[in-house]
């Protein structure tokens, strides 16, 4: 837990996630976030309506882009358009922010997938798709303002369909 203070106040203007302090802050964020996780009460058993439209995405060790949430026929489908997706293993974890309620983004992690977690629907790059997630979060223990979880998006060329 004070690893995420200690890293973030390492961090200094600009694109926090271009900077390695800031790079190690979001590992240990992701994993903090991995470990709230198995808290049964913080899992999500329905997609906030935030989730609809251009959310912020990362993949675990990768800076964050600008990603299509939508509805499909097999529940929420995220249109991921970025680098470091996996190919199998992986999952998506939607994640919100539990004192506020308010949905933050989601992180695409490149390894098993937790058990027992009800399946929201899944996260594509229109090749392969894994599948999705939702928890609520202690959002002061895996980001900060000066490192943040989610780095701004550049929403120019963002995708207007899902695949």
């Amino acid at each position: 837990m004070l690893l995420v203070p200690v890293l973030a106040w390492a961090c200094s203007g600009g694109n926090p996630e271009n900077r390695a302090s800031c790079g190690f802050a979001g590992m240990a964020g992701a994993t903090m976030a991995l470990e709230q996780l198995r808290v049964g009460s913080k899992v999500l058993t329905e997609v906030p309506d935030a989730f609809l439209g251009t959310v912020p995405a990362r993949v675990v060790g990768y800076g964050t882009v600008p990603a299509l949430g939508s509805e499909g026929p097999d529940g929420a489908l995220l249109a991921y358009d970025g680098p470091g997706f996996p190919r199998l293993p992986g999952f998506g974890l939607i994640m919100v922010e539990d004192s506020a309620d308010t949905f933050k983004g989601v992180l695409i992690y490149d390894t098993e997938p937790p058990r027992g977690l009800p399946l929201l629907g899944g996260v594509t790059d229109g090749s392969y798709t894994v599948p999705l997630y939702g928890m609520r979060v202690s959002w002061g223990a895996v980001s900060t303002p000066r490192c943040p979880l989610f780095g701004p998006m550049d929403t120019t060329g963002v995708m207007t369909e899902g695949p």
